[in-house]
């Protein structure tokens, strides 16, 4: 995950750092957190680029690219 956030174009500034917090080899669930510095309100910023569904998108799109 720091590999695919950190080298990303849209979000590659702002990310800190990935974290585990919780796997489960039952379920195969991983629960991570992942760590933006965010810029001081800038109009637009979170509501796009923070979004949940934005961040998922970038890890998604990189999984397809390695295929």
């Amino acid at each position: 995950l720091t590999e695919v956030y950190s080298s990303s174009p849209a979000l590659g500034r702002y990310f800190r750092s990935a974290q585990v917090i919780s796997f489960s080899n039952e379920s195969s669930t991983v629960i991570y957190q992942l760590v933006f510095s965010v810029p001081p309100s800038t109009e637009g910023f979170i509501e796009n680029s923070m979004n949940p569904d934005f961040i998922r998108n970038i890890l998604r799109q990189n999984i397809y690219d390695e295929d």
